[in-house]
C-alpha cells in the first residue's frame, strides 16, 4: 500500500525543514532535536507525580499518572522509545495520558538511563526495576499488584520485550499483557522490510547503525534475549502480547517474527499491522487517523487484559 497521505503531509513538513540525518548527530544533539519537536495536546488526568525508583545502579525517576475513579487501578509501566539514546518520559507526556483515561489504568512512564553513557544493560534494567517497584509499591500509588503490562515503541518495545522476558526469568511481577509497538527485536538487515525500506521514510539502516553502537557495549550483546529477544532459549510463559508494527517501517519484519516466534511458544498473541504507516506513527494521534485506531486498539486490549469491560 502507498504512503498514507496524512503521513505524506508530515513528511513534506520535514523535508522542508532540511534537517541532518540522526547519523550524523552526536548523542546531545540528538536529543535536543527530539526535545524541540512538536508535541500533542495533552489531556487532563486526576493526578501526577514523580517518584525515585531505586534502580540497580542508583535510582531511576517514574512519572506516575492516575486516571479519574476510585482505584485500586491496573497498571500499565510505559517505555519510551528514542533508540535507547534519545527520548523521554515528557515526550510520551500525551500517550501517557490518552492511555491513562482511555483504559482506566494507572500509568507508570519510566525515565531510564540513555546510552551511550549508559550502554546496555541499564536501560532493561531500569525498566525492569520500574515494574517491581510498581508492584512492590501498589498501595502507594493506588494499583492492583495482579493487573500489570508493559508497554513501549521502537527501542521502548524492544524493552518491553525484554521486560517481558526478565519478568519470567526472575520470577517477578505476572505481567497481563506485553505491548510492543514497531519494536526492535534483532539487528538482521536481511530482512525483507529493511531490504525494501532501508531508506525510510523516517528510519533508515544508516540511523538504526548509529542506535546499536551507542547502545551496544559489543557485538557480544547480541546474543543476549534481552537485547534481541528471539535468542531466548525458549519464549514460553512469557506474559500475553499485542504486537503492532508499520507497513512501511524497516522495523516491521523482526517484530512480526517476534509475533510468529511466541505464537509458536505457546504465548497468547495478537498482531497488527497498519496499512501505509511509517515508524514512529503511533505518537501522532493529533493528526492521523491510524494513530488513533492504534491507540484504541492498544486500549482496548489492555481493558480487555485487565478484566475492565469494554464500551
Amino acid at each position: 500500500m502507498p504512503l498514507d497521505p496524512q503521513i505524506a503531509s508530515i513528511l513534506q513538513i520535514t523535508d522542508r525543514l532540511g534537517a541532518p540525518p540522526t547519523e550524523s548527530l552526536t548523542a546531545a544533539e540528538a536529543r535536543a532535536r527530539a526535545a524541540a519537536g512538536p508535541t500533542s495536546p495533552a489531556p487532563a488526568v486526576a493526578r501526577i507525580e514523580m517518584f525515585q525508583v531505586p534502580g540497580s545502579d542508583g535510582s531511576v525517576p517514574v512519572r506516575v499518572y492516575t486516571p479519574y475513579g476510585r482505584g485500586p487501578f491496573p497498571a500499565l509501566v510505559l517505555i519510551h522509545g528514542g533508540g535507547w539514546v534519545v527520548g523521554s518520559i515528557w515526550m510520551y507526556e500525551s500517550t501517557a495520558r490518552i492511555l491513562a483515561n482511555a483504559v482506566g489504568c494507572v500509568v507508570v512512564s519510566v525515565d531510564y538511563r540513555l546510552a551511550p553513557e549508559h550502554k546496555f544493560p541499564a536501560a532493561p534494567e531500569d525498566c525492569y526495576a520500574a515494574l517491581e517497584w510498581t508492584s512492590k509499591n501498589h498501595a502507594l500509588i493506588g494499583v492492583d499488584p495482579l493487573r500489570l503490562a508493559v508497554a513501549g515503541g521502537s527501542a521502548g518495545g524492544n524493552l518491553t520485550a525484554a521486560v517481558a522476558l526478565m519478568a519470567r526469568d526472575r520470577r517477578g511481577p505476572n505481567l497481563s499483557l506485553q505491548v510492543p509497538i514497531y519494536p526492535v527485536i534483532d539487528r538482521d538487515y536481511t530482512r525483507p522490510s529493511y531490504v525494501q525500506n532501508w531508506d525510510g521514510p523516517l528510519l533508515t539502516q544508516a540511523a538504526m547503525d548509529w542506535y546499536w553502537d551507542h547502545y551496544l557495549v559489543s557485538d557480544a550483546d547480541l546474543m543476549s534475549p534481552y537485547v534481541c529477544p528471539l535468542q531466548a532459549d525458549s519464549l514460553e510463559r512469557v506474559a500475553p502480547a499485542l504486537v503492532i508494527t508499520a507497513e512501511l517501517d524497516p522495523l516491521r519484519d523482526e517484530g512480526k517474527a517476534y509475533a510468529d516466534a511466541l505464537y509458536q511458544a505457546g504465548v497468547e498473541v495478537t498482531y497488527s499491522e497498519y496499512a501505509g504507516m511509517t515508524h514512529g506513527f503511533f505518537g501522532w494521534e493529533a493528526a492521523v487517523d491510524k494513530a488513533k485506531e492504534a491507540i484504541l486498539e492498544v486500549a482496548v486490549t489492555l481493558k480487555r487484559a485487565f478484566g475492565l469491560p469494554v464500551n
